[in-house]
């Protein structure tokens, strides 16, 4: 039945809908979709066995909750995907300051409203996107705002006395009465303002410049906190986590597969990216790669965490280096290179926090480095490993890749190098095509030169060759060659 269609609360009554509290809407809803076999939670990787469950089991036992987790591990995301689980319309009395229910009103305003025109009490119905509330919990956020305080500028349109209740401007958290409300990062709350939390959700009144309401609010809260603030910048009053049901930890991918996938959604590149630059996979592995690496690296603050959205602006700019390149060349397409991996290095200085070493180091070497160590640690996954000691008189595979550079110049691949001539350079170095024939039959051709620069700089970073960064371009030679050149 379209309930909408009802404008009275004497029609709503005898319709036989049956009112239900937001924990309630949400359990019932969840259950139903878990019986039908749809996905409650769509859009968020690689919590399928470990915070989804935790979820829909705190939504089961009807608790508030608070997401603990480093930044960019998607807990925003995961509260503004808990709309989908309301009801799409639910009555409230219509003009109510704090979306009433007709049949639980709580406000002066709906009590007289309902006492004057009783089952002619006008309803309109609230859509779900329209009860989500959400706050950034910042060290400027008074008690006013979430709960509200006495309005100077009412009493004096209303002629009434402050000591009349009518003279209350109601907060956030009333306003989102019989809705979702999320405070985010709520350790960078004033204790203060945590305090003023807790009758809210243990027994539901309010207390406003001396007026104590009986406001039995009917809110499912959400909170949002990283770790790092316990210590760093505040922390959670222990009586306000008392009063939270279930704690949530969440995390960052597990998987190169999982944080592709994210990185997939997430990207939001334009049309022309994603129809002229042709992305390798290799290249795709090697973004979320450099994220792990972040995430192990001892220049990198752990506890500060590095962000899924690292892996995202990676990769845009990725591309938008190859789209410039081509943009300057006249040409239509083109394909990312290894070397295009230089134009993210602003993507990941903006994202990680370095400890002392690192800022000694500098943001930019780090980052360098970060590229350069997912390359290798990648590379034994697709070619043989390279052993740091080597026996003479015997036959190793890279042998003859680094013959070839012993007995040429090297090669120089320029950033400004069209598609034709960045082939036809790689191209002279045959032995790495029988190797890649070898280890990798299957590459596809569009992805042959990409594996190629990938080789180069494997051999490079397992110092079977030397590369230098000339001013607009890389450089390759074998060691002899780059020892002459650093010392002379």
């Amino acid at each position: 039945m379209d309930y909408t269609k009802i404008t009275t609360f004497g029609a709503l009554k005898t319709s036989g809908y049956k009112p239900q509290t937001i924990k309630e809407e949400l359990r019932q809803n969840l259950i139903t979709k878990i019986r039908k076999g749809e996905t409650v939670f769509a859009g968020v990787h690689g919590y399928e066995d470990t915070v989804i469950p935790e979820l829909e089991r705190a939504i089961l036992s009807k608790h508030n909750i608070n997401f603990l987790g480093l930044r960019g591990q998607a807990k925003t995301r995961l509260a503004r995907l808990m709309v989908n689980l309301l009801d799409e319309y639910v009555p409230v009395l219509q003009g109510s300051e704090i979306n009433d229910d007709p049949y639980n009103p709580i406000s002066r305003y709906a009590l007289e409203l309902l006492r004057e025109k009783g089952d002619e009490t006008p309803i309109s119905w609230l859509h779900r996107s329209d009860r989500f509330a959400e706050k950034l919990a910042t060290p400027d956020v008074t008690v006013a705002d979430l709960i509200g305080d006495v309005d100077p500028i009412k009493a004096a349109n209303l002629k009434l006395s402050y000591a009349d209740d009518r003279v209350i401007h109601f907060g956030m958290i009333p306003r989102a009465n019989r809705s979702i409300f999320v405070i985010n990062e709520l350790p960078d709350l004033q204790a203060r303002i945590q305090v003023a939390l807790f009758n809210i959700l243990q027994e539901g009144d309010i207390q406003i410049r001396g007026f104590k309401l009986r406001l039995p609010l009917d809110v499912q809260f959400i909170f949002t906190a990283n770790p790092e603030d316990y210590t760093n910048r505040g922390s959670i009053v222990t009586p306000l986590k008392d009063r939270i049901g279930s704690q949530i930890l969440t995390h960052y991918p597990t998987s190169v597969e999982i944080a592709k996938a994210i990185t997939a959604q997430e990207a939001n590149l334009e049309t022309a990216q994603k129809e002229q630059i042709y992305v390798p996979e290799l290249a795709r592995e090697l973004i979320e790669q450099i994220s792990f690496e972040a995430r192990n690296s001892e220049y990198v603050d752990e506890k500060s965490g590095v962000s899924a959205r690292m892996s995202i602006t990676a990769f845009q700019n990725l591309l938008s280096t190859a789209e410039l390149r081509m943009l300057r060349s006249g040409t239509e397409t083109t394909a990312v290179r290894l070397s295009d991996f230089m134009g993210i290095v602003p993507a990941i200085t903006g994202k990680v926090e370095l400890v002392y070493e690192g800022e000694q180091e500098g943001a930019d070497t780090v980052a360098l480095q970060l590229i350069e160590n997912a390359v290798k640690n990648l590379f034994p996954v697709l070619f043989p490993k390279i052993e740091k000691l080597e026996r003479e008189n015997e036959r190793y595979p890279y042998d003859d890749i680094v013959r070839w550079f012993s007995e040429s110049e090297g090669i120089e691949l320029s950033d400004e190098l069209s598609d034709t001539d960045y082939e036809r350079i790689l191209d002279q170095v045959t032995p790495i095509l029988a190797l890649i024939q070898q280890y990798q039959p299957e590459t596809m051709p569009k992805d042959l030169h990409f594996l190629i620069e990938f080789v180069l700089w494997g051999l490079t970073l397992h110092n079977k060759l030397s590369k230098y960064r000339l001013g607009n371009g890389l450089q390759f030679q074998d060691n002899f060659q780059g020892y002459l050149r650093n010392n002379l």
